[in-house]
């Protein structure tokens, strides 16, 4: 985990990203998250109120890492296609190693403060990518024709089908099937 300081946060951090990654995060409880982290319950109090807040807090700090990857990818002097191409390796590296599980309990069952949290990140992200994708319309490095609306929409839509399970019984894991919605996104709006 980049910049944190606090060596036991850390741990827990690590310990609960490889357990809810694996398992999702309703299996998996606050002692196996201490066990795997080597820490006692008491430190696991010290910084979380209870797994819930653990999972909002290491799903922000993951978005911001992300947010901030994707930002440097974006602002950079690079062609367009090119962005696309590091947004696509950022994503493959994002994804890697979630489960079935996890996807299960992230899109399907989480409870509505879960779900409230969950949306309000996605609303973020999507804005700041719709926002830049109107910016690359502009400049001709995405297709005049789009709406940048239809293109909101889209990737909602794409929140909406990962939650279809015949669409999931199609791919072996989430990954391909993150990656597929990935790929036919950015290769559906560059320039013909």
């Amino acid at each position: 985990m980049e910049s944190i300081d606090d060596q036991k946060l850390r741990e827990i951090l690590i310990a609960a990203k490889e357990l809810f990654w694996k398992h999702g995060f309703k299996r998996v409880s606050i002692e196996e998250v201490c066990r795997e982290a080597n820490v006692s319950k008491m430190t696991f109090y010290k910084h979380f109120k209870n797994k819930i807040e653990l999972i909002k807090y290491l799903l922000n700090f993951i978005f911001d890492i992300s947010v901030k990857k994707y930002r440097e990818i974006m602002d950079s002097d690079i062609p367009f296609p090119e962005k696309v191409k590091k947004t696509l390796d950022l994503k493959m590296e994002q994804t890697q190693d979630i489960s079935n599980e996890f996807m299960n309990d992230y899109m399907r069952h989480a409870d509505p403060e879960m779900m409230e949290f969950l949306n309000r990140l996605k609303t973020k992200n999507l804005t700041m990518i719709v926002n830049d994708y109107t910016e690359a319309q502009k400049k001709g490095d995405i297709r005049s024709d789009i709406k940048p609306e239809f293109i909101m929409y889209f990737l909602n839509q794409m929140f909406v089908m990962t939650e279809d399970e015949n669409l999931e019984r199609m791919y072996p894991n989430p990954q391909d099937l993150i990656m597929e919605f990935t790929n036919f996104f950015f290769y559906g709006i560059l320039p013909r």
